[in-house]
């Protein structure tokens, strides 16, 4: 089984009045080549979702990848995954954790401030089919279809997308938690995200055509991450 950190854009806990440690967000993005090289294709969860729908046998929730199975504990689940679907975005979830004391330790740490502790997802998988690169500038593997063997909260995300932007309870965002998430995770500096905030998501293209310091990926990767927020 091989292992990759995958994006997700952000993760939402259900409202404090809940009983349930429940939580929804996005455990792939899809076209983003990760720190290994390869990229995940739209459809590659396609057969995987299908099967756990219809067999009832769906991938684990792990937690840090079960510490590689060193003890029995470790490969223990830390909750059950609820929904898995794929929309333009990549693979969404939604899973409940469990009312143990890992599960609990998770949830809190998901829920810190400043900045949740843990903050990104990771997914172990066996490579069914893809595209081996054919020239220097493509990604080393393009994973077209994969089965899911589980999802896991991760400390450290292999991809630079793999972060959670934000950690949520309820109701919106105010407008200093969106300049931070401009700046942690869409990587803008203070005066970019300050341009989206007043003018809105145009200015800043318009910064990049007069030829701002805005990168071309830092700009694919908020438009990304605002569509998603604003479908939530």
């Amino acid at each position: 089984m091989q292992r990759m950190t995958i994006p997700l854009c952000e993760l939402k806990l259900a409202p404090p009045e809940s009983k349930t440690m429940h939580f929804s967000g996005y455990g792939a993005v899809f076209g983003n080549v990760d720190a290994y090289g390869d990229v995940i294709q739209k459809g590659a969860f396609a057969r995987t979702i299908h099967e756990a729908k219809s067999s009832g046998r769906w991938p684990a929730m792990l937690s840090q990848h079960g510490a590689w199975g060193m003890t029995a504990q470790d490969l223990t689940p830390v909750g059950v995954w609820s929904d898995l679907s794929e929309d333009d975005v990549g693979l969404k979830v939604e899973g409940d954790l469990a009312p143990t004391s890992r599960g609990q330790e998770l949830h809190t740490l998901m829920k810190m401030k400043p900045r949740p502790a843990i903050d990104g997802l990771s997914i172990g998988f066996i490579p069914i089919k893809w595209r081996s690169r054919s020239k220097p500038e493509e990604p080393r593997r393009t994973l077209e279809e994969i089965k899911l063997m589980e999802i896991s909260p991760v400390t450290f995300p292999a991809n630079g997308l793999a972060r959670v932007s934000d950690v949520k309870s309820a109701g919106g965002w105010t407008e200093r938690e969106f300049e931070r998430w401009l700046m942690q995770d869409a990587g803008l500096t203070r005066s970019e995200a300050r341009v989206v905030l007043t003018s809105g998501f145009k200015a800043l293209q318009a910064m990049q055509d007069a030829g701002g310091e805005v990168l071309d990926e830092v700009t694919a990767l908020l438009r990304r991450n605002l569509t998603a927020i604003t479908k939530e």
